[in-house]
């Protein structure tokens, strides 16, 4: 665990500063600079793009994890790199014929509800390929151990980016409109940066050679596309479908709770860029013994990790809110279903990257298509009578199934199980202290009720869990603090 440990704190680090940057972007520039239509419309288009973008990316950024560990030359490498660079060709030069040419059909029932949609639909795919192509060289660099640029571009420089743009629509430099297609740009830029990286590390041979297992890769990456597919529907399908029966002002509401509650999902995202190829590869090797233990110490650190943020997110949620206009209060709701799915999809640590490297990959997939079926019809039925706590309410049930039927097939099928004694601790110790601070009130400014209250948070919820010892990498990591400030 130590490359685990020390790539996730960095990983960390960098994520949440892209957070931070992420939060006053998503709870007041968009806000105060954009406004709610436009904020709306950009949440529709990026879901829409992360929607599509397993399909651009034709899975393989998946597939390059899976396999790269098997070719041992630099000639197996070299046909095997060329081979994933070329093959998403298949999807996309298809799906652009197939948009350009039936633009104003697909216009035109996307943008039924909220009409402003239609002359921005052609973006959708653009920025759908861009971040495909971002995830496929960010594989490259991540199955060589080096996640932490890719980290940077993706978490913190990107929202840079968009920071600075949002400040030239402040300013009068931009306007919203032109804001929106400099957003693609800052994409397309990101997608440039990665894809440098990437060959500065390790420059491609080109070759017209195939790949020994060709129809391997091509059949795993397929079965990638509907999975990442059904991963990214869950994520995003709440808005997308949002779009069709509100007013896309709504999407803004709800884009800023989705935010807020995803905070809780940052730990594992870090710490799944450099467990990810580590998992590939003790599979690879049949090391059991050595993934049942990583499984278990990814599930109780993120636990604790990700508790922590729950807590503290859930116990200053009304002041939070306070900051906001009125209008996104409806989103308090969103932030507690949201968040408790989140929290149970956390505690299953490594649970993905085991699945998408078995022999059982196939059969999740059968699963996964059944509940994105389930989802859909859940909104469909809730968000005419609930709105944004419909469609909050849809996602809660459809993601706590789908992570639910995940465990079960690992435990059952694998024989792997990440709980523990401790588990159960760490969420007695999570839902006391939930019970303790949440009726606590400051009559403060409500940033300065946050920051009293998530310091107490922080100190009583993290010295009970060191006392207890439920983590030994937590317990380090605590250590490490300790002499760095004493």
């Amino acid at each position: 665990m130590g490359i685990v440990i020390n790539q996730s704190i960095k990983n960390t680090i960098i994520t949440y500063i892209g957070f931070t940057i992420g939060a006053v972007n998503t709870l007041y520039m968009y806000v105060q600079f954009l406004g709610d239509t436009y904020y709306g419309l950009v949440g529709y288009i990026l879901s829409s793009a992360n929607i599509l973008m397993p399909l651009m990316a034709f899975g393989v950024h998946n597939t390059l994890v899976k396999y790269f560990n098997e070719y041992k030359s630099d000639v197996e490498k070299a046909r095997f790199l060329n081979f994933i660079l070329f093959l998403p060709l298949l999807l996309v030069i298809p799906l652009s014929l197939v948009a350009y040419f039936g633009y104003h059909q697909i216009a035109s029932i996307l943008s039924k509800e909220n009409p402003i949609v239609y002359n921005y639909v052609w973006q959708i795919p653009i920025i759908g390929l861009a971040m495909g192509y971002f995830e496929i060289f960010y594989a490259w660099v991540k199955v060589h151990l080096q996640s932490v640029f890719g980290n940077f571009i993706k978490e913190v420089l990107l929202r840079i980016l968009v920071s600075s743009s949002l400040f030239a629509v402040y300013f009068n430099w931009l306007t919203p409109v032109q804001f929106i297609y400099t957003l693609m740009g800052i994409y397309l830029l990101a997608m440039i940066l990665m894809k440098w990286y990437a060959f500065k590390l390790r420059f491609p041979s080109f070759s017209l050679a195939l790949p020994v297992n060709t129809r391997a890769i091509i059949t795993y990456s397929l079965f990638i596309i509907l999975t990442g597919g059904i991963a990214n529907l869950f994520l995003e399908i709440d808005k997308f479908m949002l779009n069709n029966y509100v007013k896309i002002e709504n999407i803004a509401y709800y884009s800023v709770a989705i935010f807020i509650a995803t905070v809780i999902a940052v730990p594992s995202r870090a710490m799944h860029q450099i467990t990810y190829p580590i998992t590939a590869k003790l599979m690879s090797e049949e090391k059991w013994e050595d993934l049942n233990v990583l499984y278990k110490k990814t599930s109780i650190t993120l636990q604790i990790i990700g508790g922590l943020i729950f807590i503290g997110i859930l116990c200053n949620i009304n002041e939070l809110y306070r900051l906001l206009p009125k209008e996104y209060a409806e989103g308090i709701f969103v932030v507690f279903t949201i968040g408790l799915s989140k929290y149970f999809d956390l505690i299953l640590g490594n649970n993905n990257a085991i699945i998408f490297n078995s022999k059982y990959y196939k059969t999740v997939l059968f699963l996964g298509v059944l509940l994105i079926l389930v989802t859909v019809s859940l909104n469909m039925i809730f968000i005419p009578i609930y709105g944004l706590k419909g469609t909050a309410f849809a996602t809660l049930l459809s993601i706590t199934l789908y992570s639910l039927s995940k465990l079960l097939f690992v435990v059952l099928k694998m024989k792997l199980f990440p709980f523990s004694v401790n588990t159960l601790k760490s969420f007695g110790i999570l839902l006391f202290t939930f019970l303790l601070f949440y009726f606590w009130d400051f009559n403060f400014h409500p940033l300065l009720n946050i920051l009293i209250k998530s310091g107490l948070i922080t100190l009583f919820y993290l010295g009970i869990t060191y006392y207890f010892s439920l983590s030994s990498d937590i317990n380090k990591m605590i250590k490490k603090i300790f002499k760095i400030l004493f």
